[in-house]
């Protein structure tokens, strides 16, 4: 069909089939064979003549396709006719054809008749479009523009954001205030893309503006200049991570390492010369654990500390490259003075790690002697750290230099310790990591909620694609962009209730077995929060589209400057061993017999009841009122850890029964380990959400509630595969909470934006213009 062709008269008889005429070629949806079997279906109409029939083959030729002045034609056509046809004759192409034959020619009698509509039908249906739709299509204007507005309304929470923002506050509230007026000075506002030393320059001048607001000190003494408040600290550490995250860990760095360890593991003498002067940011420090052959064990590091006793002096030495320290943050710059974790030898005799406090630097920056400086360079994020390698060669310090408060060295030589074992005073000595790891957990959790406030704002307000002939729609409104993002909000809530909570246990463990526990949960929450900071930011990334690729949106920042969150303070994949280990010893304490016959009695107490709760009417339960019950949740959560536990402690027994070492024997189920630990930090985490659930006030309890559900029911789908091999779900159950947890995340867009504001971000200190797009720009 040429426009020449369409351009002449149409006849009557015609005007039904031209709504099917023009969407079967508007859009390429036939193929030929489809487009062959219409022609055949018209070739039997009697109720056409020859040349009408002619004329309808000719239009659906695969081999002579319209062209668009024809088919805008025809369009036109239809829509001239159209005009005044009432909106219940446009439910289909077929009705909508009849109708415009009536409006078209006095002599259509024939087409309103059943029989007719049923023809026009069949091909409506052969073609298989939705013709509701085609119709609305074929009969707008174009392309609809969204309304004129800022693209975030949405359903009224029954909540309001500020309210939501001082629960999560809590108790720091003004602490969080504090820092968020500190992230508004110029000396915090520093812009992207500056050269790599003259951006350390900036955030060394943004850490000593914090320490001019007193925040340097928080966790110290009140007779040392602070207010000995260490939860308050970690606070003011999660509210920084709103800001630039160099910034952050500079400040972790000075004030939390470095003066953390001279708090926590020196004594009066090195609390009065350094600690006001380190939380003040006059003397800058380093804290140097990590060497290049020894990171994550600690306990094998290799720079030696040797007492002299001939000279009153330690020596401090380097053995050989692989022993040096590496990746110390102030190293490469701006530290004077570090603490040093060696291996300590008196009277030639080992004694394990110690920390020494070791000069670098003169107050003109010049290395000490014997101290070799080198700048690790360029990294993948955290480009405002001046992080540098360590070498000492025969570097004398004062006796007075060693953090003595759980050992000491007499002038004569003779080691003193109040605590006898060795691996019992190590651990205790790293106990200022706990501070540190429980600090990342918390800046994970902020890095996490800028990530996510930014992508759901500007997911709320970008608009692409729609029903056909109707407004775009908010790209949030698209089921997998709710399942991306919207899991994780809920997830963010989730943690901030466990740190809060572990900071308090923290702030609280007075005994052994508490400081064990806290140590343990801190290092599994470290690792989880880690994780989830990492794929929320790259989930919040990809969720914003090209926009969120351009570096003003703090994507790219956010997720280089988070990444080493998984690594240091400890790598992940050993501090989840660590829970795993501190679990099986919990375990044998309960037991109180580890071996193989007590194992298997205490195991066999328990099947009866675990036999019990693993039932199949219990599998099988899919109501959405029993999804949802935390006890159902939590019992879920409570098996996975107990079963994971009791399997992992019968696998090592079988394997040191038959000779392995308990390492090897721990190597041998190291993805089992791990399974168990993550299965224990969930349940933490479970506990904590649920807490402040029941904490909140009654207008904030139903969307925290909501929120608890979508967490609890998007980890055990996210295990399924587990819950189903154990027997605890069955397949309907399964799909039940997959479809549950999809229902959930649709309840949630309702109030999306409004529990991401619920964060308390001060839009201000968000600095990203993704998180305000305008849909008309």
């Amino acid at each position: 069909m040429s426009s020449t062709s369409a351009s002449r008269p149409i006849p009557d008889e015609l005007l039904p089939f031209l709504p099917l005429v023009f969407v079967a070629w508007s859009d390429g949806v036939l193929s030929d064979a489809e487009m062959t079997e219409i022609q055949g279906r018209i070739d039997g109409e009697e109720g056409l003549t020859p040349e009408a029939r002619e004329t309808l083959q000719g239009w659906l030729d695969p081999d002579a396709p319209p062209d668009a002045a024809s088919l805008t034609e025809i369009r036109e056509h239809i829509r001239h006719h159209a005009a005044s046809i009432p909106e219940e004759e446009r439910r289909s192409l077929a009705s909508l054809g009849i109708a415009i034959a009536r409006a078209g020619s006095s002599d259509a009698h024939v087409w309103g008749t059943e029989a007719g509509l049923r023809k026009l039908e069949a091909i409506e249906e052969l073609m298989g479009v939705l013709g509701r739709e085609e119709t609305r299509e074929l009969l707008s204007d174009g392309p609809a523009s969204p309304p004129a507005r800022d693209g975030l309304e949405e359903t009224a929470p029954a909540f309001d954001a500020a309210a939501m923002a001082r629960y999560l506050d809590g108790e720091f509230a003004d602490r969080r205030a504090e820092v968020h007026e500190a992230l508004r000075t110029p000396p915090l506002r520093i812009p992207l893309g500056l050269p790599r030393d003259e951006y350390r320059e900036r955030v060394l001048e943004a850490v000593k503006a914090l320490a001019d607001r007193g925040l340097g000190l928080m966790a110290a003494p009140p007779e040392w200049g602070g207010e000995g408040d260490v939860p308050g600290s970690i606070a003011t550490f999660e509210a920084l991570a709103y800001g630039d995250l160099s910034v952050l860990i500079k400040f972790g760095v000075q004030f939390g390492l470095f003066g953390g360890s001279i708090l926590n593991l020196g004594t009066e003498r090195h609390h009065a010369q350094y600690l006001e002067a380190a939380g003040r940011g006059e003397l800058l420090g380093c804290y140097a654990m990590t060497e290049r052959n020894h990171g994550s064990n600690v306990r094998a590091v290799e720079t030696r500390a040797r007492y002299l006793p001939e000279s009153g002096e330690f020596e401090i030495h380097t053995p050989y490259p692989g022993a040096r320290k590496d990746w110390i943050g102030n190293a490469a710059a701006h530290g004077r003075l570090a603490t040093v974790f060696a291996q300590l030898e008196v009277d030639g005799e080992e004694h394990g790690v110690h920390a020494l406090l070791v000069p670098i630097r003169d107050e003109g920056g010049r290395p000490s002697p014997g101290v070799t400086i080198e700048d690790c360079g360029d990294k993948v994020g955290l480009q405002g750290i001046d992080n540098g390698r360590l070498d000492f060669h025969r570097v004398r310090i004062p006796r007075e230099n060693l953090l003595d408060r759980f050992a000491s060295v007499t002038p004569e030589g003779k080691y003193r310790s109040s605590i006898a074992s060795d691996g019992r005073r190590f651990f205790t000595m790293l106990g200022t990591l706990v501070t540190g790891r429980i600090s990342i957990a918390a800046g994970s959790v902020s890095a996490s909620k800028t990530a996510l406030t930014v992508a759901v704002r500007y997911s709320a307000a970008r608009r692409q694609f729609g029903p056909a002939g109707a407004p775009e729609i908010p790209i949030l409104d698209y089921q997998e962009q709710q399942l991306l993002l919207l899991p994780r909000v809920a997830a963010s809530y989730a943690l901030h209730f466990a740190v809060r909570d572990l900071v308090r246990a923290y702030g609280d463990s007075g005994s052994e077995e508490e400081r064990n526990r806290v140590d343990v949960l801190a290092a599994g929450l470290k690792s989880l929060a880690s994780r989830h900071a990492q794929e929320s930011i790259q989930a919040a990334r990809e969720a914003c589209g090209g926009r969120g690729y351009l570096a003003e949106n703090r994507f790219g920042a956010l997720r280089n400057d988070t990444d080493v969150f998984t690594t240091f303070e400890g790598a992940n994949v050993v501090l989840w061993q660590l829970v795993a280990k501190g679990l099986l010893t919990q375990f044998r304490d309960d037991m109180g017999d580890m071996r193989l016959r007590g194992l298997l009695r205490f195991l066999a107490e328990r099947a009866s009841s675990e036999a019990t709760r693993r039932n199949p009417v219990r599998s099988r339960r899919t109501g959405e009122e029993y999804l949802r019950d935390p006890e159902v949740q939590r019992d879920a959560f409570h098996f996975r850890e107990q079963r994971l536990l009791e399997t992992l402690a019968r696998r090592m027994q079988r394997r040191i029964e038959d000779g392995l070492d308990s390492f090897d024997a721990l190597n041998e189920c190291q993805s089992h380990a791990v399974a168990l630990a993550k299965a224990n930090v969930e349940l933490a985490v479970f506990d904590s959400f649920r807490r402040g659930v029941e904490g909140a006030p009654p207008e904030l309890r139903a969307e925290l509630e909501l929120l608890a559900d979508l967490w609890a029911l998007s980890r055990l789908e996210a295990d399924r595969g587990w819950f189903l091999e154990s027997g605890w779900m069955e397949g309907q159950q399964s799909r039940a909470i997959r479809s549950l947890v999809i229902s959930l995340c649709r309840e949630v867009r309702e109030r999306a934006v409004t529990l991401v504001d619920g964060f308390g971000i001060p839009h201000d200190l968000l600095d990203a213009p993704a998180a305000f797009h305008d849909p008309s720009g």
